[in-house]
Parts: structure tokens; C-alpha cells; sequence
């Protein structure tokens, strides 16, 4: 059964504008679910979007994965008056309907996790399934707006645990089988199946307080989520970090950064203790391959704006788990690895916001030593471990 997922965008989004590519934990809102749906079953995931911003983006940063394509919707399906089930069926039409399941996931909900995505294709390959919905379970009591209670009598009103409370559809994930999209022209038809996601997915982007809300539970749970293992490699952002952030430039672009010799000599030294060190960076800079390959470092990615996504995947080809690395940054692009690795450091130079979330502020500045000092702290870490 393939079931291919659509992510839909607007370039036109009135009540917040740029809403899908506003950063949220250093990522743009979209990469969010994006990043997640790569990491789940789904056969395929499709942008679709008449934003040229996010096209070009979807493009270039993830060319290490055939899971993500963009389709470009048509200026009718993006206007304020279309609705999501017309988007749907124009994608599934230029697709030729090459899907068994179609899930919609929604930008506008970066709390959905992998797994939430997963149990919704679980359920959908149920030959008695049609179409599955998100839900979340609150105990909440609902009233109308005329004063009459909805869901208990407030004359004996009942105690939490005792209330078995409503499901609210939180617009996070929907699937169904092409049959029901064809035939009912909808997101949903037929023997239609709830799962339950948890709470906090209730919040979804609609105003601009939203984004304060949802960055700080996704700070939560990357924190909450954190786990301890022996080190096993270092990941390690360049500007700022192994750079003291500055650079000369000439005509011909970019001629030199300023790197510290004691950080190699700390690198060298973690790895005769079997933890690998990894580079990854936003930055397309020949200086730095060339200082990377000096100081033979096997891994250097360069030119990744979405770490996070990349870092999941390369973690997975490597058998690895975040409880088993360590991050250093410095930068707002760096905030989800910052929360979400088994240790985390940054520079004595980082923006207060990573010193904030941080585990480790390092007492020295990027190119002044503070690799050094975090790869110390590793090597001390992983005796004890």
C-alpha cells in the first residue's frame, strides 16, 4: 500500500505573513513536520507550495533524501477562498493518483512527531478503515454560548478521573484511501478512525502569540526526551565555534578565518578515544574544507540549514541515537540540535538564547579553545559513563 503524504503551503498566509518559513527553534516552521515525516513509513513526502522562498529551499537543502518532493500548486489553489480539499485533489490530480493513501500533515501543527504519522498509516492499511483523523483527549467542560453545559451536568460535576472527557480534532495529521478522496471529495469519508495524540498538539499556529507558545513545548520535549550514553562523535557547527565568527574577504569572496591549533590537538585526541568528530555547518566556505581536511575530519557537511532533519538521518545511517552525541553551537540554527543531543555546549561568545538552553556554557570564545574544553569534558564524561 504506498501512502504518500502533502504538505500544503501558501505563500500568501494574510493573518501571519511568511508564517510557514518563520524560524521556530531556529528552523522555519514547515521543516518541522517536514523533518519528521522523512523519519516515518510514509513512501513519499510532497511540498506543495506556489512559494518560490520555500520551493528553492526544499531543493537544495534536502537532496539527501528521494523521500521529499515539491509540486507547485496552481494560484487558484493557494487563493484565501480555496479550500484544503480542493489543493488535495488538484496535487493528487498532477500526480496522477500514483497513491493508495494520502496523508495530510499540517505546518501549522510542528509538535506531530514520527510517530504520530505512523500510527496514522497503521490504522489506514485496516481493510475496514476508509480515513483516520488526529485527535486530543481533554477534560475540559464545554458550554454553548447561551450558558447550557455540553458534555456533564454541572449539578454533579464529576472528578477528573472519573470523566471520560472529548476528543477534539487537533489539524495535525488525516489520512484516507484514494477511493474516499475521489468519491467524497474530502479528507475524510467512509469508516472513519480517530488516534489520539498528546496534548500539547492542541496548540496549533493561528496567531502570532502561537509561535512563543509552540517553540517553548518543542524546547520542552527535545529536553524532556534527552537521554545520557556514552559520547560516541561531536558535532560541532564552524562559525562562531571552531571560528571566532569573522572572516576576510577579497573579490574572489571569502579568504580566511582564524581556527585554534589546541582545538585540533583536542579533536585528535577524542578520536584516539574512539568519539568521531562531525562537521556541520550552514556555510558553503572552501576554507573550511580545506581546514577540515587538514585536520582529516571524515565528516563535514557544509551548506545544511536544517541540521536538525540532517542530523536525524545521519544518526540513523550510523546506528546511532542523540544520547549517544554531543553538540556544540552558537547560533540560532543550532537550537533544536542544542535541546535535543545527549550533551550540549556552546561557546562563551553564543547568543544569550543558546546560552539559555544550552547544558554547557563553555568558559572559552569559538577559535580561543572551546572545542578543547568540550572535547575535556567528553573525555571525563565517558570515564564515568
Amino acid at each position: 500500500m504506498k501512502k504518500v503524504a502533502i504538505i500544503p503551503l501558501r505563500a500568501g498566509s494574510k493573518g501571519i505573513p511568511n508564517k510557514n518559513k518563520k524560524r521556530v527553534l531556529g528552523k522555519p516552521l514547515f521543516t518541522w513536520v517536514l523533518g519528521e515525516a522523512i523519519q516515518s513509513e510514509l513512501d513519499q513526502v510532497f511540498i506543495y507550495t506556489d512559494d518560490q522562498w520555500i520551493i528553492d529551499y526544499v531543493n537544495s537543502e534536502y537532496s539527501w533524501t528521494k523521500k521529499v518532493r515539491v509540486v507547485e500548486r496552481s494560484k487558484e489553489s493557494a487563493s484565501d477562498t480555496a479550500s484544503t480539499e480542493f489543493a488535495m485533489i488538484e496535487f493528487a490530480a498532477k500526480i496522477n493518483f500514483d497513491f493508495d493513501v494520502l496523508v495530510l500533515l499540517q505546518a501549522t501543527s510542528p509538535l506531530t512527531s514520527m510517530i504520530d504519522i505512523n500510527k496514522a498509516c497503521a490504522l489506514i492499511e485496516d481493510d475496514k478503515i476508509d480515513s483516520v483523523l488526529s485527535v486530543v483527549k481533554t477534560h475540559r467542560f464545554i458550554w454553548t454560548k447561551d450558558g447550557k453545559s455540553i458534555n456533564y451536568d454541572f449539578k454533579n460535576r464529576p472528578r477528573r478521573q472519573d470523566f471520560e472527557g472529548l476528543y477534539i480534532e487537533n489539524g495535525a495529521v488525516y489520512a484516507c484511501k484514494k477511493e474516499i478522496l475521489i468519491k467524497e471529495e474530502n479528507r475524510l469519508g467512509g469508516n472513519i478512525e480517530v488516534f489520539e495524540m498528546t496534548e500539547d498538539t492542541l496548540v496549533e499556529i493561528d496567531e502570532p502569540i502561537d509561535f512563543l507558545m509552540v517553540e517553548k513545548l518543542l524546547e520542552n520535549r527535545l529536553v524532556k526526551n534527552k537521554s545520557f550514553d556514552k559520547i560516541k562523535a561531536l558535532i560541532i557547527d564552524v562559525d562562531g565555534v571552531f571560528t571566532n565568527g569573522k572572516v576576510a574577504t577579497g573579490e574572489n569572496g571569502e579568504i580566511s578565518k582564524e581556527f585554534s591549533l589546541i582545538d585540533g590537538m583536542g579533536l585528535e585526541i577524542l578520536r584516539e578515544e574512539n568519539v568521531f568528530p562531525v562537521v556541520l555547518t550552514s556555510e558553503n566556505s572552501m576554507v573550511v574544507k580545506k581546514r577540515m581536511e587538514k585536520l582529516k575530519i571524515e565528516y563535514v557537511f557544509t551548506g545544511i540549514r536544517d541540521k536538525f532533519s540532517f542530523l536525524d538521518n545521519f544518526l540513523n545511517e550510523k546506528g546511532l541515537t542523540r544520547a549517544q552525541i554531543a553538540y556544540i553551537g552558537d547560533d540560532i540554527n543550532d537550537l533544536a540540535n542544542v535541546c535535543g543531543s545527549g550533551l550540549s555546549f556552546c561557546p562563551e561568545n553564543a547568543v544569550p538564547k543558546v546560552k539559555m538552553m544550552t547544558d554547557n556554557i563553555l568558559k572559552n570564545k569559538g577559535s580561543e579553545g572551546a572545542i578543547r574544553e568540550a572535547c575535556e569534558y567528553i573525555l571525563k564524561f565517558n570515564r564515568r559513563s
